[in-house]
């Protein structure tokens, strides 16, 4: 029998209003037992005093890259990575090479991820190939394991196709999942338009380009009543966007990414093209209004958009340079610097990473109850470190916050009642 037994730590659980201090047992991959003084013979124990323990992190939005780019990443790295920064389970994009646009791609990926060290949950494609012209068979993806649906990464171009993928993942109540872009006013673009743009002599992308494509996606959503989720949510009309559609009643949901949550367009500084990602780091006015949303519900998660590339995509002229950064193993470090600042509390800052990415896919997990899975990550929310990429289980260092000091981290992660991460001088 596995027990594992975390003694007279910080339950905090938001999904089921835990908040105490107190013990918390697992067997053999479930929640045997929580609160209070916990007795177990044959159990692992740590030491959790000072602590938090709570729900496994949840990441909706990442980029494994395997199949077709494995020098990037492959599903045990990524895995790996998602363990080290708290997160059990991830929600992987279909842009793979082949695209995950038939049930045998994914149950590739699924099989791939047995024994990984976070759950996987394969998100299908919208259209073959990521093409823009022709509908997967989104009941075969459904049935072979996927989660919801995108063509994360490109736009589906016409509003037509659109309504009628919306439609037809609505009727076996899958989400979809929108990439959010007007190619026509972005095309070209390196990096959000304004006056830092034009001081680096950069070609802008403005915020009217995701914002179109939002308004559109939440047009959409309101006719044909289907569940949607706007991805990477990075300036404030898209904000007031989703905020007018969930007041009319749509069955609409956001998220954002830390960092859009934490930096700048100015943070491009002198070209750095670990800062380049899309849609890019926006307006300081942008960046306020993000925030505020998370802070008040109107974005319900916190996803890491994870987009590892190595050297040779990333080192180049910053116009040359690929889109996409790195997350896994900083987001939740980022989160509890939003925390020193007073903008979330601890217990905001789960909620959003775990019980309601669980909530907006219908996962399972993000909460600690008994019976419930053992995935439950520890956070030492004092214990300050800096990123360097010697420290990370990516295969790729494209992170925008190398360099950066933050406050906690997860110090030890159990998924499924199995140890994934330790941070080993810390239990």
């Amino acid at each position: 029998m596995n027990r594992i037994l975390l003694k007279g730590g910080r339950l905090l659980c938001p999904a089921s209003g835990l908040d105490q201090t107190g013990d918390l047992l697992l067997e053999d991959g479930r929640v045997a037992e929580l609160g209070g003084e916990i007795a177990a013979a044959d159990a692992q124990v740590f030491d959790c005093r000072g602590l938090v323990v709570a729900p496994g992190l949840i990441d909706l939005h990442v980029h494994l890259r395997e199949p077709g780019h494995e020098y990037k990443e492959t599903i045990a790295s990524g895995t790996a990575a998602a363990a080290a920064g708290g997160f059990t389970a991830v929600c992987c994009m279909p842009n793979t090479e082949p695209v995950n646009d038939t049930r045998a791609v994914t149950e590739l990926i699924l099989e791939r991820a047995r024994g990984a060290s976070a759950r996987v949950y394969p998100i299908g494609a919208i259209t073959k190939g990521l093409a823009g012209a022709e509908l997967t068979e989104m009941a075969e993806l459904a049935e072979a394991g996927c989660v919801a649906f995108s063509d994360d990464g490109r736009p589906v171009p016409q509003a037509r196709l659109m309504r009628r993928a919306m439609e037809y993942a609505a009727t076996f109540g899958m989400p979809i999942v929108c990439h959010c872009e007007e190619p026509s006013l972005s095309a070209g673009g390196q990096m959000h338009e304004g006056p830092v743009s034009t001081r680096l002599g950069l070609a802008g992308i403005p915020a009217e380009a995701e914002v179109l494509g939002v308004e559109r996606d939440l047009a959409l959503a309101r006719l044909t009543g289907a569940r949607v989720h706007i991805a990477h949510i990075s300036c404030a009309d898209s904000v007031q966007a989703l905020e007018r559609a969930k007041a009319a009643g749509a069955r609409v949901s956001g998220e954002t990414a830390p960092h859009y949550l934490m930096l700048c367009d100015a943070d491009v500084g002198e070209y750095d093209t670990n800062r380049k990602m899309n849609p890019p780091l926006r307006s300081p006015q942008d960046r306020q209004a993000v925030r505020q949303a998370l802070a008040q519900g109107v974005i319900e998660a916190v996803a890491t958009d994870h987009a590892p590339h190595s050297v040779l995509e990333k080192d180049l002229e910053f116009d040359q340079a690929a889109f996409g950064v790195t997350g896994l193993e900083t987001a939740l470090g980022v989160m509890l610097a939003l925390v020193e600042e007073g903008l979330l509390t601890l217990a905001q800052v789960i909620e959003r990473m775990s019980a309601a990415p669980a909530r907006l896919l219908g996962l399972p997990g993000g909460r600690l109850e008994e019976g419930g899975p053992a995935d439950v990550v520890v956070i030492d929310p004092h214990r300050p470190w800096t990123v360097t990429p010697d420290q990370f289980r990516s295969l790729s260092a494209n992170n925008a916050f190398l360099g950066r000091r933050l406050p906690g981290r997860a110090v030890l992660t159990i998924c499924g009642g199995r140890i994934t991460h330790r941070l080993e001088d810390a239990l």
